[in-house]
């Protein structure tokens, strides 16, 4: 082939219709029913009973079905049936087991119960753990030592087989909690609930085999009786609650309270499964719609839609403005919408956001690095796509998160502490000139709302608007929350005796100690930033930073001043922010209220908030408790955390869920578009080849003519 055919070849590449070269997918994936995206770090555990973290429940939320779900569309964050019939209600007992009126005296409820009813006909993904012979008999329960040693992967059991889900499924998982050797993250929370759970602990303890090299043998739960968690019939179940806990119905849309077959601990207990890696924490078991098809974290987790899914249809009622932004155009529609998700290893946020822009990933967060590339912010602050993004048909979704950022007074502190009217208006002073507007500004992006009260938006009792704001930090003008001035900061240090920031019995600065936890090069600039903001008052901030683990134990000994700190609701209830400043809560005591702040007012409000229904009487209760924290100030409010995210035009059905985690399946994808837009933006450049190939034959040129006048000396 001459040089000017070469590069006329190459130059022609681009239009032959091929997937883009720097595909990292294969071939045979074009155009199918997939969504891509990326993980940054490797799940820990997939076994429900173990699972806390986020990067987990992205993978066995999709897989395992705990009674309840949050609705897709609503808010506030709403619980709907996902395999039971109704969300359940409770029943209250009094000491001799007797039944109780709804508005009972709470001093005469000894037990409450909840009676779950699960729909019948559901069946659990395809898995070797449900695999018969003709007689009935498990083929995979009682391998040899020998079978054993040679699997790889639980795919080499090639066999497998389902089951109908039954209640006794669920009363297992909880018997499971309670297991002291699979050490449940939540077994200490469910043990002050769930009636007996503490004894039943005990007794598993006791009777459970002994570990064999390490390796616990199966111990079968299904015998055990246990108060707390009890099979009605095949499709019935009752959990009991010692006292009331209106909460708990919250934690049966979570995955710990996922059904477990038996099955499955009677095939992966087996010993020398575990040296293989064949775990429920390697190889989830469910009834979800999707099931774990290749689990390799290493590179890449792919979840596969389970063809023994139940069924379920897309919502048919959201929000107001749903319907206009299409979210509702699916209504009534069988889920899942994707066959497959394939999420690969990304530990780098460069090449992850790199591949988002090409269109390999489907969805994408938003790093630091990258977010001045990707959003603007216009003259009132709302933020908006750049430009570029906009001429990708690149989409945005933004919420404010059910969490809080936190500035916290240790109330047990001599000087920033107690209830005297001195400490609380120097509390007051310092929650006015730390500017946390300023913070998100600098250091989230502008990505946080500031704080107003200890609850986010999206949970029952938050304020928005004018009524909402505390009142003793912002000022209500021009249709926002204005941050008083320095001035009105500095007049409160005055009256706490504190003029000029000095302290009266020294005559030197005020000297206040900041616990942080970051004790790394990166915190360096937000240290020095809150510096500033004490030196705007004359106090001169003294910060000690140390590693996580060492700020956890001066907050557990309380001997920490004033330090930032966050909480993310477990579920979306009040009672999961209050009890965070509860008395008897208090982080000394062994608690979770690390300012330690008690309020004798607050807490008898609490106890009666927490068993109240949401409703104008709660409300009242939520009003009169915030107002007592405003005024306490134990906490400088901080910031509600916001969530960016970006999805590409092909992406249908996107509307953050910050307490759903089982969202997959109400994802729509429209592959043609997808092909379309990587292959535009991917062209091939070839010129670099052409540009190699002349440059290889120019240089060739002066030996070929050399070869050529030695050939012709030669033949003279």
């Amino acid at each position: 082939m001459s040089l000017v055919a070469l590069v006329v070849t190459l130059s022609m590449l681009p239009g032959c219709g091929e997937p883009p070269w720097n595909n990292p997918y294969a071939a045979r994936q074009a155009g199918e029913n997939i969504l891509y995206g990326a993980f940054t770090e490797r799940p820990k555990h997939l076994d429900p009973v173990r699972s806390y973290s986020s990067n987990e429940y992205a993978f066995i939320a999709q897989i395992y079905e705990p009674p309840l779900q949050y609705h897709f569309l609503k808010r506030p964050y709403t619980l709907m049936p996902l395999t039971a019939e109704a969300v359940p209600e409770p029943t209250h007992l009094d000491a001799a087991g007797n039944p109780l009126p709804p508005d009972a005296d709470p001093d005469q409820i000894a037990v409450t119960e909840y009676l779950i009813r699960i729909k019948p006909g559901i069946q659990y993904q395809p898995h070797p753990a449900f695999a018969r012979d003709a007689d009935g008999r498990y083929l995979y329960h009682d391998l040899p030592a020998h079978e054993i040693a040679r699997l790889n992967r639980l795919a080499d059991l090639p066999q497998t087989g389902t089951r109908e889900l039954t209640a006794e499924d669920y009363v297992y998982q909880i018997k499971r909690l309670a297991a002291p050797w699979l050490h449940s993250p939540i077994a200490g929370l469910m043990g002050e609930h769930i009636l007996g759970f503490r004894d039943f602990s005990q007794r598993l303890e006791d009777a459970a085999p002994a570990p064999v090299d390490g390796e616990r043998p199966f111990f079968d739960l299904r015998g055990l009786d246990f108060p707390g968690a009890e099979v009605v019939d095949r499709y019935s179940w009752k959990v009991r609650i010692d006292g009331r806990y209106p909460q708990f119905v919250y934690w049966l849309a979570m995955p710990f309270f996922a059904p477990m077959p038996w099955e499955a601990e009677a095939l992966t207990n087996q010993r020398g499964m575990e040296d293989n890696n064949i775990t429920l924490d390697w190889y989830p078991v469910g009834t979800g719609p999707f099931m774990l098809a290749e689990n390799n974290p290493n590179l890449r987790m792919v979840l596969a839609r389970n063809p023994n899914f139940h069924g379920e249809t897309y919502p048919t009622e959201g929000m107001p403005g749903d319907a206009a932004e299409g979210l509702l155009a699916d209504a009534g529609k069988p889920l899942p919408f994707v066959d497959q998700a394939v999420y690969s290893l990304e530990k780098e946020s460069i090449p992850y956001w790199n591949k988002f822009l090409q269109g390999y990933y489907d969805t994408s967060g938003i790093s630091s690095d990258a977010f001045d590339q990707a959003v603007r912010f216009d003259a009132a602050g709302e933020a908006g796509l750049t430009a570029d993004m906009q001429a990708k048909g690149i989409g945005l979704s933004t919420a404010v998160q059910t969490s809080i950022w936190y500035m916290g007074f240790n109330m047990a502190d001599d000087v920033v502490g107690g209830d005297s009217e001195r400490a609380r208006l120097l509390r007051r002073a310092i929650s006015i000139a730390v500017d946390f507007d300023e913070f998100i500004s600098i250091f989230a992006n502008g990505r946080g709302v500031q704080g107003q009260g200890p609850l986010p938006p999206g949970i029952f009792g938050h304020r928005d608007g004018e009524a909402g704001i505390n009142p003793y930090v912002f000022d209500w003008e021009n249709g926002r929350a204005q941050r008083k001035s320095i001035a009105e900061a500095r007049a409160l240090m005055a009256q706490a005796g504190y003029r000029d920031g000095r302290d009266p019995e020294t005559g030197r600065p005020l000297s206040l100690y900041y616990e942080a936890m970051d004790a790394g090069p990166d915190g360096k600039a937000r240290l020095n930033w809150m510096r500033k903001q004490f030196a705007k008052l004359g106090i001169e901030l003294i910060v000690r930073a140390t590693d996580y683990n060492r700020f956890q134990e001066k907050m557990r000994e309380g001997t920490g001043q004033i330090f930032m700190w966050g909480w993310n609701a477990d579920y979306p209830d009040p009672e999961n922010f209050f009890f965070l400043l509860y008395g008897p809560n208090r982080k000394i005591d062994g608690g979770e209220n690390a300012a330690n702040y008690s309020n004798p007012e607050l807490d008898l409000l609490f106890e009666e908030m927490k068993n109240m229904p949401d409703g104008p009487e709660r409300q009242a209760v939520i009003d009169r408790m915030t107002e007592i924290v405003r005024r306490d100030a134990p906490w400088s409010f901080g910031f509600y955390p916001e969530s960016f995210s970006l999805h590409h035009q092909w992406i249908g059905n996107v509307k953050p869920n910050l307490m759903a985690n089982n969202t997959l399946k109400y994802l729509r994808v429209e592959p043609a578009i997808r092909e379309e837009r990587r292959a535009a933006w991917n062209p091939p450049v070839v010129w670099p080849i052409g540009a190699i190939a002349v440059v290889l034959a120019v240089g060739a040129v002066p030996a070929i003519v050399i070869a050529r006048r030695r050939e012709r000396s030669a033949a003279l």
